[in-house]
């Protein structure tokens, strides 16, 4: 192994080596500890600590990285105290996550990481995020992101390392090749000679250096690092390595031929350096055991103060707090004048006064720009706001929802329009695993509003019809949104865009020109999570939202003989439950309406927790009136059919009827 120690001084020598050994004793320690049963898990990074080490010793400290599994140098080379991770890895109270999460999946503000999901790729598109916000804020700061060999077979490296091109983002991709994915050789993951031979697909820099050679990766991250503040451009670097244990150590090393240990030991990083910095007379045996005592000290210590914290003693209330950033929107009453607005300009109005209230709200989204998206949501913005805050996407929404965290990561807020709701499939991990969870994992708040154009009929057939929203109701952590007048259109969206929490906002599709109202014209909130009472009545309750306020309120039109009480929910998660109740005691029988299928559908959860909660006030079994369990098809005619709308009036009767 070649060193090159020009440019750096003895001092630095020692400090880069102190922090190369810190992680490699660590380990140690943790590999006796676990054959000790004294903790429970372990991934190790023995052999590959140079490239955690020179990377994040390379960078600013407040500079956001996002480390994955094997990068302990990460977390030691940030000054993270050591009684803190080991109460980390314990699963104790007093970690960096409550005791919510596992050894490397937790992040910290202070230190400026962000942690990972098991999940891998999506943290690549988090980093894009961060990039993006020191690039609106002329920042000369970069983002950097780990990936594995085996994460860039993942759809997010590329959708991750394509947006970073496009939009011109300083950020590091940090891919630690060191030829397995878990058991899977590289041979069986690509085909490509190197990977970083892949940048020059997205029109991005891309080198491959030794990942054992702490100088080298320090020098080669410095260098990248300077040229994507001075070019806002990426770069990915490939560091060759090897891992001398298993992917965890319960997997063991049975499927590595044995002459690949015996010709990677030969290049282990620590006892590499460690052996130059003797050569130049940096190191001598004395400074080496004083450097390593040092250490040993740390680590005993560290130990000792993170053995003494006790087991968790579970606390539901705290459990259930802790699943939502704490939202303090306060609700602001309309004032001025009202005008009648169709549904799709309430929208509009409702993200054009944002925008001028929040200048770090960005705007994100396919075709958003110039041609104002494909319902014409965000006409005209750019003339107003800039592209730099109204933003057109590549087709890649697992990308853009991660940036859109890596913005509420550094402070922006971030409104996403997937085309169609249903599109939200190929971004549906960003939003259940990242966005939902993340405030509950380690208190980062993702301030992320998703709007959903969802529903059917428009004749738009399978893939352009779907109700999904039952899918995001089912997710805690996250808010579900689903107004059915103008007026709520634009109040709820002002509401989301105030709350810290991420919302996922569902707007009708065959409302956009087809529902009109009034609106006032100025800025005004309506409480999230509070359902309104569209009509009173006596004798039966419609308990429904979007399309479904509509059928039910033509069905009350039609059939004035029956006292019909219609509530709109509004908002799916989280449920106003008072409201529901309420409605329950005023007629005793129930009608759960909604246009999503039956199957699966809220109906089902609404009416679990009517007759668990009110048994007593009902006259008649909970009936629910939905869409067929088929997909939304094209025609006219079977569209109609299959629309909950079209058993409206047979469910009622047979409910009255009972």
């Amino acid at each position: 192994m070649q060193f090159d120690r020009e440019g750096f001084s003895d001092e630095q020598l020692i400090h880069l080596y102190t922090g190369l050994l810190r992680p490699r004793m660590i380990e140690e320690k943790m590999l006796v500890l676990l054959r000790q049963g004294r903790i429970s898990k372990w991934f190790s990074g023995i052999g590959q600590e140079a490239i955690a080490v020179g990377a994040t010793m390379a960078m600013d400290a407040d500079e956001y990285i996002m480390p994955l599994h094997r990068n302990l140098g990460v977390f030691t080379s940030r000054n993270m105290p050591l009684d803190k991770l080991f109460m980390q890895w314990q699963g104790r109270k007093e970690g960096f996550s409550k005791g919510r999460e596992r050894s490397f999946h937790f992040g910290a503000n202070e230190y400026h990481i962000c942690g990972m999901i098991s999940h891998l790729g999506p943290q690549l598109a988090i980093a894009d995020g961060i990039a993006l916000a020191h690039k609106l804020k002329k920042e000369k700061k970069i983002s950097l992101a780990f990936s594995g060999d085996g994460g860039t077979s993942e759809g997010d490296f590329h959708e991750a390392l394509n947006v970073a091109a496009v939009w011109g983002l300083p950020v590091i991709f940090l891919v630690e090749n060191n030829g397995y994915g878990l058991s899977t050789p590289s041979s069986e993951q690509f085909i490509c000679k190197q990977l970083a031979d892949r940048a020059i697909g997205y029109g991005m820099k891309g080198i491959t250096i030794d990942g054992n050679n702490i100088l080298e990766v320090y020098r080669q991250v410095s260098a990248a690092r300077q040229y994507c503040i001075r070019e806002q451009k990426p770069v990915l670097i490939e560091c060759m390595t090897f891992r001398m244990r298993g992917h965890e150590e319960a997997s063991g090393v049975k499927y590595v031929p044995k002459e690949l240990f015996e010709q990677w030991s030969l290049k282990d990083p620590v006892a590499n350096f460690e052996q130059y910095l003797e050569y130049q007379l940096v190191l001598n045996d004395k400074k080496i055991a004083a450097i390593r005592e040092g250490i040993q000290k740390d680590i005993e210590e560290g130990l000792a103060r993170g053995f003494e914290a006790q087991p968790i003693v579970p606390d539901t209330a705290e459990e259930l707090a802790d699943v939502y950033a704490p939202a303090s929107v306060q609700v602001v009453p309309p004032t001025g004048n009202t005008s009648e607005k169709k549904f799709i300009n309430a929208i509009s109005d409702a993200l054009r006064q944002a925008m001028e209230r929040h200048p770090d709200l960005v705007l994100m989204g396919q075709d958003i720009a110039e041609y104002g998206g494909a319902f014409k949501v965000t006409e005209g913005f750019v003339s107003q706001f800039g592209k730099e805050r109204v933003r057109n996407t590549p087709l890649c929404e697992s990308a853009i929802v991660g940036a859109a965290l890596g913005l509420s990561i550094k402070g922006h807020k971030s409104m996403m329009e997937m085309q169609f709701a249903d599109f939200v499939t190929v971004g549906f991990n960003q939003i259940v695993n990242n966005l939902a969870k993340i405030y509950y994992r380690w208190g980062q708040n993702a301030d992320v509003v998703i709007r959903m154009p969802t529903g059917g009929g428009v004749g738009a057939g399978p893939f352009h019809s779907q109700c999904n929203e039952a899918w995001f109701v089912h997710t805690p952590g996250l808010k579900v949104v689903y107004p059915s007048s103008p007026e709520d259109a634009k109040g709820l969206l002002l509401a989301a865009l105030e709350d810290p929490n991420p919302v996922m906002f569902f707007e009708h599709k065959a409302m956009y020109r087809s529902i009109s109202g009034p609106v006032a014209d100025g800025y005004y909130t309506i409480e999230i999570g509070k359902a309104n009472q569209v009509r009173t009545g006596s004798e039966l309750s419609i308990i429904t939202y979007g399309m479904g306020v509509h059928w039910a309120a033509d069905y009350a039109d039609k059939h004035p003989e029956v006292s019909i009480d219609i509530l709109d929910l509004r908002t799916l998660l989280p449920l106003d439950y008072a409201a529901i109740k309420a409605s329950v005691e005023r007629t005793g029988k129930v009608l759960l309406l909604h246009e999503d299928t039956l199957t699966g559908g809220i109906g089902g959860e609404l009416a679990a927790w009517i007759a668990e909660h009110c048994f007593e006030l009902l006259d008649a079994p909970v009936v629910r009136c939905a869409s067929l369990d088929t997909p939304v098809p094209f025609s006219v005619e079977l569209e109609q059919a299959f629309m909950a709308g079209s058993r409206l009036h047979d469910c009622v009767q047979r409910l009255l009827g009972y």
